[in-house]
This record gives C-alpha cells, sequence and structure tokens, in this order.
C-alpha cells in the first residue's frame, strides 16, 4: 500500500476545492487536524480554524469516526471529502 492518496477536498464554507494528498498511515483526526490547519493558512484566515472538524465522503454521504486510520476506510485517490 502506498503512504498517500490523493484526494479532492471540498470546503463548502468557502466554496473552494483542494486537491491534495494525504497519510494514509495517520487517523483521521489527525489528518482533519492537518487540512484545517492548511485551509486556514492557505485562505488566510477567511476560513477560520475550528477545534473540531469532520471529513464526510461526498458521495456515499459516510462520517469517517475520527480514530480511525485512513487505510482502514474507503478513502483511495479520487475520493471527495467534505470538510465542515
Amino acid at each position: 500500500m502506498e503512504y498517500k492518496v490523493l484526494i479532492k477536498l471540498i470546503v463548502p464554507e468557502i466554496g473552494e476545492e483542494y486537491e491534495l494528498f494525504i497519510p494514509v498511515n495517520r487517523t483521521i483526526k489527525f489528518v482533519s487536524n492537518l487540512l484545517n490547519k492548511f485551509v486556514t493558512n492557505i485562505t488566510n484566515g477567511a476560513y477560520p480554524e475550528k477545534e473540531v472538524v469532520h471529513l464526510t465522503n461526498r458521495r456515499t454521504g459516510v462520517l469517517y469516526d475520527i480514530n480511525s486510520y485512513v487505510r482502514a476506510t474507503d478513502i483511495r485517490n479520487g475520493t471527495e471529502l467534505v470538510l465542515y
């Protein structure tokens, strides 16, 4: 298994989409926090950093458990994730 997957991140609050790699050997909580910081930094604060963020699969509607590892989910290359 590869160490990273390419996902499409959708951030409805600011109407933006990003394509980026996320690590598969980390928890959803770690990746969510990483993505949260990324979006806050790239938008120069237009998207305020939150204490708790969730990731949902856009196609299936699955809300990922924060304690699950990315590799144990259905997140693969090309998966569209919604950050909220």
